[in-house]
């Protein structure tokens, strides 16, 4: 009877002692496979920006996620894809780059969607990363029934498999319902390399403030315009500034950005009707932008045309490109 209270405090003395571990995993995917809605679900709180439009990301978004044997830095990469555009050649610049910094990288297909040539593109570059751990992670599965998911799950099985490499892990997850994402957390951490936390605790991204603000009013910006406008669109803070006359109890933070497009046309489009697509893009995005900083904003934003900014060198500095 004696020796189960020792059995115990040895699995917990074991536990105690396990190393803590710490590093970096990235998820890749062709454009809007659920990169940054899991890696929004993975750390607990919005960190990136997304839209069912794809080429919604351009910045590389470290996500923090803290447990108590590991912290998970999520690098959330723009999705790799044929470029049009220099911007499209400098994203794609970013995925590779990031490939070769990570301990872990997570390939997301999308459940609903069948292998295609763009998945089949960025599985071959994988297979070139000889020593990085790699995970297939099948998203929105909740969009499929389980015929369709349990061939989705051998179609990226025997895709390694001919390409000459195997995954660690596979995984089917779905970030909207909540399905299976701690589970995934449980799989990538025993495969980050032992290290003390690399962030404070309570730290959920790097990103700096006035880039999350921009990139929250460019999704809300997104939302309901043509397919053609997304990737015209960039959205720039000149400046957060709290409000001087204000009582220290009732602060305000004042924020003035421009929201950059590339043509003339396009502006009727962003401004709509009177006014009202502006402001509704307003409206939205300040409820995320004060969900996030903790403080009531107000938000002053301007449309202006920065001409074919996509293909300009000048420009994409400019912008932050």
């Amino acid at each position: 009877m004696s020796a189960r209270p020792n059995q115990e405090s040895a699995a917990q003395q074991a536990e105690t002692t396990s190393p803590h571990r710490a590093g970096f995993a990235c998820f890749v995917g062709r454009p809007n496979a659920g990169k940054s809605t899991l890696t929004n679900a993975l750390v607990g709180q919005k960190v990136a920006i997304t839209s069912n439009r794809p080429q919604t990301t351009r910045h590389t978004v470290r996500g923090i996620v803290h447990r108590d044997d590991a912290q998970l830095i999520l690098v959330d990469t723009p999705g790799l894809h044929k470029p049009r555009t220099l911007l499209g050649e400098r994203l794609n610049d970013v995925v590779r780059t990031t490939w070769a910094e990570v301990d872990v990288i997570g390939f997301c297909l999308p459940a609903d969607q069948k292998l295609g040539p763009g998945d089949k593109y960025i599985v071959k570059e994988l297979a070139g990363i000889k020593k990085t751990p790699k995970i297939a992670i099948i998203t929105k599965t909740d969009l499929v029934e389980s015929k369709a998911l349990a061939e989705q799950l051998l179609a990226v099985s025997a895709l390694a498999e001919e390409l000459g490499f195997e995954w660690a892990e596979i995984i089917p997850v779905s970030a909207v319902k909540d399905q299976q994402v701690s589970l995934l957390a449980d799989l990538i951490a025993p495969l980050l390399p032992e290290s003390p936390p690399l962030y404070p605790e309570g730290d959920l991204t790097d990103e700096p403030e006035m880039v999350m603000v921009a990139e929250l009013i460019r999704e809300a910006a997104l939302e309901g315009v043509r397919d053609e406008l997304p990737h015209s669109i960039a959205v720039v803070v000149e400046e957060m500034l709290p409000r001087t006359d204000r009582p220290a109890d009732k602060p305000l933070l004042d924020i003035h950005a421009n929201v950059y497009i590339e043509r003339p046309s396009q502006k009727g489009i962003i401004i709509g009707p009177k006014g009202k697509r502006l402001k509704d893009v307003g409206t939205k995005s300040r409820k995320h932008i004060e969900a996030l900083l903790g403080t009531p904003v107000f938000l002053d934003l301007h449309v202006k045309v920065a001409k074919d900014w996509q293909r300009d060198p000048k420009q994409l500095r400019k912008l932050g490109f």
